[in-house]
């Protein structure tokens, strides 16, 4: 009783007739109640020293372990007009399957025969090309024989110049020739007229030294006459010689520049016949992008566009694909204080949608329905959600993954850490304390040293 009364029954009232009342006296129940909570106070005692997993949590979905495995899109690389689909929904496809065919919608390559006319351009070009490259070597053979005729017109005027000085020279000797003459014939005149004054000499013989004195005067002139003409021949053979050069200059200077006039027309033909040659492939590269080709071995997952007649622009999305034998994997997300916490080969249990499990985090040795596998990618930087992309593939040292397992399907990802007494990770729990960076093997390398 609570003996809150001043009036108390005991020893005025017999308990024992009453079973209910003598059931609440303290007698050996308390004693089984101590015992009791001892057995729970040691329980609780060896279970906090229990070891203890450390796992960090983190949600993810199921992808493909490379890039060029993951679902991608189709896209079509020339603007055009949906004619007919060759595949449906579902359907499984090998690369290079044609999957649509597109018809042209630009006015630039509806011609059904531009490739032969384009192809017709490229041959008229290269002919165009090669005319030049034949007027090129006539000219290069005309300059040849400009330079071997100048050659002998030069030999031949100095030849002609060589003449004309000897020329010269002969008359020069003759003028001095006639100079002695003259003096010889006036001295002579001078010494007949004295004479013939004296009257020593007839006038018959006056008349005949002038007669002789006339002719030596002659040819004196005569002398100077044929001088001044073998100079003025001498001018006229150095003149034609450089007249010679001269003109051999220009005409070989025409004949360069209808050369290089020619080289100039056969690279323009070249380039042109280039540009055609480059524009004709990309007809040909654009005829065959008309078929959208399969990527790779997958399955046709859904169609973007579907109608017949739909018009679609360059880079528009046609369908999806799912590619086949891909190897999955798992991209998860860890918040920034963790990261440190994850590393390259660390071991993670995953929980599949679809897949039941009974998990431990902290025992994931008696764990059941989970999966194993090991980091193999941390990104360097935060995701749109501000946390870490860690990708993790299966361990091949694990039971394997489901064979159902879908890309895309969710998935609950367990990373392991430290093993540590139940009673550190309360405390941790309690106090929001990170898990431990450092192993225990590396903590005891660590007092080693």
């Amino acid at each position: 009783m609570l003996n809150i009364s001043s009036n108390k029954l005991e020893g005025k009232v017999n308990f024992e007739n009453f079973k209910s009342l003598s059931m609440t006296i303290p007698a050996s129940e308390s004693k089984k109640r101590v015992k009791i909570l001892l057995y729970i106070f040691l329980f609780l005692l060896l279970f906090i020293f229990l070891p203890w997993t450390q796992t960090i949590r983190s949600k993810g979905m199921v992808t493909a372990l490379r890039q060029d495995h993951r679902p991608q899109t189709i896209q079509t690389v020339i603007a055009g007009r949906i004619e007919q689909w060759y595949v449906a929904e579902g359907d499984y496809v090998n690369r290079g399957d044609t999957l649509l065919l597109i018809s042209e919608i630009k006015d630039d390559y509806f011609d059904p025969l531009l490739l032969e006319r384009t192809l017709k351009q490229v041959d008229a070009k290269n002919l165009s090309a090669r005319s030049y490259a034949e007027r090129v070597k006539a000219q290069e053979g005309q300059i040849l024989a400009l330079k071997a005729n100048n050659s002998l017109r030069i030999e031949q005027a100095q030849n002609r110049l060589e003449m004309a000085e000897l020329q010269v020279q002969s008359d020069s000797i003759r003028l001095e020739q006639a100079k002695v003459n003259f003096s010889i014939g006036e001295d002579q005149y001078a010494r007949a007229e004295k004479l013939f004054e004296e009257g020593l000499r007839s006038l018959t013989d006056l008349e005949q030294r002038r007669l002789r004195f006339q002719e030596v005067q002659a040819n004196l002139i005569a002398a100077e006459n044929t001088l001044l003409s073998s100079r003025n021949e001498k001018i006229a053979a150095q003149i034609e010689l450089n007249a010679i050069d001269n003109e051999f200059r220009d005409r070989l200077a025409r004949a360069e520049a209808d050369k290089f006039s020619a080289m100039s027309s056969q690279f323009d033909a070249e380039a042109t016949a280039t540009r055609l040659e480059n524009q004709y492939s990309n007809y040909e590269v654009r005829t065959g992008m008309r078929y959208v080709l399969a990527p790779q071995n997958g399955y046709i997952a859904r169609a973007l566009q579907v109608g017949i007649g739909e018009t679609v622009n360059e880079g528009t999305q046609i369908m999806s694909i799912m590619p086949a034998d891909a190897q999955l994997a798992v991209e998860m997300y860890v918040e920034p204080i963790d990261l440190p916490l994850v590393r390259l080969g660390n071991r993670v249990r995953f929980i599949f949608d679809g897949w039941p499990a009974i998990v431990f985090s902290g025992w994931p040795q008696i764990s059941n329905g989970t999966f194993g596998g090991k980091v193999v990618a941390i990104d360097k930087f935060t995701s749109a959600n501000n946390k870490y992309r860690v990708v993790v593939a299966q361990d091949p040292d694990d039971k394997p993954w489901p064979d159902g397992l879908q890309i895309g399907s969710a998935a609950d990802g367990i990373a392991l850490l430290n093993d540590v007494p139940i009673w550190y990770e309360i405390w941790r729990q309690l106090n929001g304390f990170p898990a431990d960076y450092y192993t225990a093997e590396e903590k005891r390398q660590a007092r080693r040293q």
